[in-house]
């Protein structure tokens, strides 16, 4: 076991061998490793997931409770770790993730494995809030600390190659549980190298530690209020309810903002938000957090519900956008350090988004795979040449005291980002589908009125549902197959309004870079060159 190091003796990275830093790292690895496996698994899996429990209304439920409680765990464990450094909230993260991924393993229902992802979701947090963290500790100078970033990236790129083929493989074979429980070789790698070899980091040595619980409060009330602001509206509409609802998030909002700015020991330090760069970094992570989650949920509901495809076919054709993320972020940690404005990668990012996710909204059935592997591409390498280097920028701009809840701002704002894209892009599509639906003349039948069983697209995923209902036709003398061809076209239809939606998003993410600073990359005045 390590013991813990001062962040004040200039250059902590520098009290660790290589050895020690390598195995600390890969340590690391192993948890990056663990968190994008699973990431992609769940997409590529989760149509097959919903049909089969029969849930299809909370199918963004499972993306989007993972990422709220994420979102509230992380700036309250970045704060945490500040103050009692960062491993034992690593161990601990690693324990609970592995442990939440058997319960989503076992779930017999949505609202089982709802619950379950939720959990998986604070360990997630915990983990994003830390382990990320961890690196800067280890190596302050930026240039040194992009080339040892490298090391997550591969593994980022290794899970990213074989995740989705992996995921849709055990899913065909072996179905979806298998995806949950691959977990857990990783996490036990991780968590033996992260125990003997990670050091103790603590940024803050002052023996009166006061924790910001009443912000910690407001902000998961304030988020949990967002989350079902989003998903109900499209559903209630602008009801008393929901009036009452948004007026009261945003009355939980402001009292968390003017609790920050008067609180000593603040949650999230307002001060921070005075340099206009951070707030615009904030902004960009929001917009790419919308486009990437979304992406990431529904292009495995086009591919298999919209096209027909199987689970295998789908896990192959999304293994391109997210091998292409690794891609581009190993490709700016090379360029960056010789960039003398090294914001300009940003651009060339969302340059990429917007003009790769236009052409994914013009994919059809019939299109040549070949152009929607370059689509897929090019957005995975903008997401690439954007993520990283957002933390990178923002680590430089704030003091090592802030290092923490700095990456964790960076991860919040991606995971709100992401939990709003999920809900908007999910309310779009729905509302597509169910109204092209709804304008087809299908008969009741008996006491059932199959245009309802359209409306509920695991018609299109669950093999033994799509069966029930053309022989249900059949029998009619109606011709089943051509409800089911409807009902994918009103499907593609709705993720491809889904889709735009992201490209806007994406646009946005272009004007507000036009007034973000230049950043300068350099050893900080204190710090000697690790």
């Amino acid at each position: 076991m390590k013991p813990a190091i001062s962040s004040h003796s200039p250059g902590a990275g520098m009290l660790l061998s290589f050895r020690e830093s390598l195995l600390a790292m890969v340590g690391l690895g192993f948890v990056t490793m663990m968190v994008a496996i699973d990431q992609t698994v769940v997409g590529t899996a989760l149509p097959t997931v919903v049909a089969e429990l029969r849930g299809f209304q909370l199918y963004a439920w499972v993306t989007t409770a993972y990422l709220l409680t994420s979102i509230i765990t992380i700036p309250i464990f970045g704060r945490l770790g500040d103050y009692y450094g960062r491993k034992p909230f690593v161990v601990a993260s690693i324990v609970l993730f592995l442990i939440a991924s058997i319960l989503c393993g076992m779930a017999q229902s949505m609202v089982h494995l709802v619950l379950g992802r939720a959990l998986q979701g604070i360990a997630g947090g915990m983990m994003l809030g830390t382990a990320f963290a961890v690196v800067p500790d280890l190596f302050p100078d930026p240039h040194v600390r992009l080339r040892w970033q490298v090391i997550l990236s591969s593994c980022f790129g290794i899970a990213n190659a074989f995740g989705p083929s992996l995921g849709g493989f055990l899913t065909y074979y072996m179905g979806w549980r298998a995806v949950f429980f691959m977990n857990l070789p990783l996490g036990l790698f991780g968590l033996y190298f992260v125990l003997r070899h990670l050091p103790r980091v603590r940024q803050m040595q002052q023996s009166d530690i006061r924790l910001d619980w009443q912000g910690a409060v407001l902000i998961a009330l304030s988020l949990t209020g967002l989350q079902f602001l989003v998903q109900l509206l499209p559903v209630y509409g602008a009801s008393l309810s929901m009036v009452g609802l948004g007026l009261a998030t945003v009355a939980v909002m402001s009292a968390f903002v003017w609790w920050e700015k008067r609180c000593k020991a603040a949650l999230i330090p307002m001060e921070m938000f005075a340099d206009r760069s951070i707030v615009i970094l904030s902004l960009l992570s929001f917009c790419v957090g919308f486009i990437m989650f979304a992406l990431l949920v529904y292009i495995p509901l086009l591919l298999q519900g919209g096209f027909g495809l199987t689970a295998r076919e789908v896990g192959v054709l999304i293994t391109p956008l997210v091998v292409s993320i690794t891609v581009g972020s190993i490709a700016s940690a090379r360029i960056l350090p010789r960039m003398v404005h090294p914001e300009r990668v940003l651009h060339m990012g969302f340059g990429l988004l917007v003009v790769c996710g236009a052409g994914l909204v013009f994919v059809g059935a019939d299109t040549p795979r070949l152009l929607l592997i370059i689509s897929l591409v090019g957005c995975g390498v903008g997401l690439g040449l954007i993520m990283p280097n957002l933390t990178v920028f923002i680590q430089e701009l704030v003091g090592r005291s802030l290092l923490g809840i700095s990456t964790a701002v960076m991860q919040s704002t991606r995971m709100i980002g992401g939990m709003v894209g999920t809900a908007v892009v999910g309310s779009i599509i729905t509302h597509y589908y169910v109204e092209k639906v709804q304008g087809l003349d299908v008969v009741p039948f008996g006491k059932a009125d199959w245009r309802s069983r359209l409306e509920d697209p695991q018609v299109l995923v669950n093999a033994e549902v799509q069966s029930e209902f053309i022989g249900a036709l059949q029998r009619l003398g109606l011709h089943g197959e051509s409800f089911i061809l409807h009902a994918r076209e009103s499907l593609v239809w709705g993720v491809h309004a889904g889709l735009m939606l992201t490209v806007l998003v994406g646009v946005a993410g272009l004007l507000w870079l036009w007034k973000l600073p230049s950043i300068h990359l350099g050893p900080r005045k204190n710090q000697e060159s690790a």
